[in-house]
């Protein structure tokens, strides 16, 4: 599934899916980083297209590779919390999701307050804590699948182009996993849309 079907937004009305606009704005995020050789990358290919974006960080990583971290703040791009350990909420208590959230936060020092869940797992009473404590949730409505080590990349190019529209946000992942699928959709997703006329901007508090 490229794109989240419409039954799960509605299901989960308290976290944000996309944001709608008439000013053909699209909105990358990328999730796992910051790691070495493959976040530097992102960044460049950012600045060829006068991009911003947002990174949703795992904490353990941020504090593994400062100096990359730092590149990513150094070009203006907006933090999210990915929790510290990357953790399923399904398969976590609330409590202890909700430290690891925190350990994060510590690390990255994001004012905005912005959290992903990883792989889109996370409960109701998750969601309510979080936004209780301050944290607006970021989901997503076009998945490109680039940590799929068997991915038709050419299909799946196609697929988030064609699912992709103003408002859209999009998951990329700035990992070792997804660098051989990355490097091939990502130039080709940029270009074909900054092409069309669109621009890219970070999700702001």
């Amino acid at each position: 599934m490229f794109k989240t079907p419409k039954i799960f937004q509605k299901l989960f009305p308290k976290v944000i899916w996309q944001i709608p606009n008439n000013e053909k704005i699209i909105y990358l995020t990328f999730d796992d980083g910051p790691i070495p050789n493959v976040t530097p990358w992102v960044l460049d290919l950012l600045k060829k297209y006068q991009a911003q974006a947002t990174f949703f960080c795992i904490g353990d990583n941020v504090l593994k590779h400062q100096m990359v971290y730092h590149q990513i703040l150094e070009d203006n791009h907006v933090i999210g919390n990915h929790t510290f350990n990357h953790l399923n909420g399904w398969n976590t208590k609330s409590q202890t999701y909700l430290e690891n959230v925190e350990k994060c936060e510590n690390e990255i020092l994001n004012a905005s307050k912005i959290f992903r869940p990883p792989y889109g797992k996370i409960t109701p009473k998750q969601i309510k804590i979080l936004k209780q404590n301050g944290y607006k949730i970021i989901m997503w409505n076009v998945l490109s699948y680039d940590f799929n080590e068997n991915l038709d990349t050419e299909k799946a190019l196609n697929k988030i182009i064609k699912h992709t529209c103003s408002g859209s946000i999009i998951v990329f992942h700035d990992s070792l996993k997804a660098f051989d699928n990355l490097k091939i959709l990502l130039p080709q997703y940029l270009a074909y849309f900054s092409n069309r006329g669109f621009v890219f901007k970070g999700i702001e508090r």
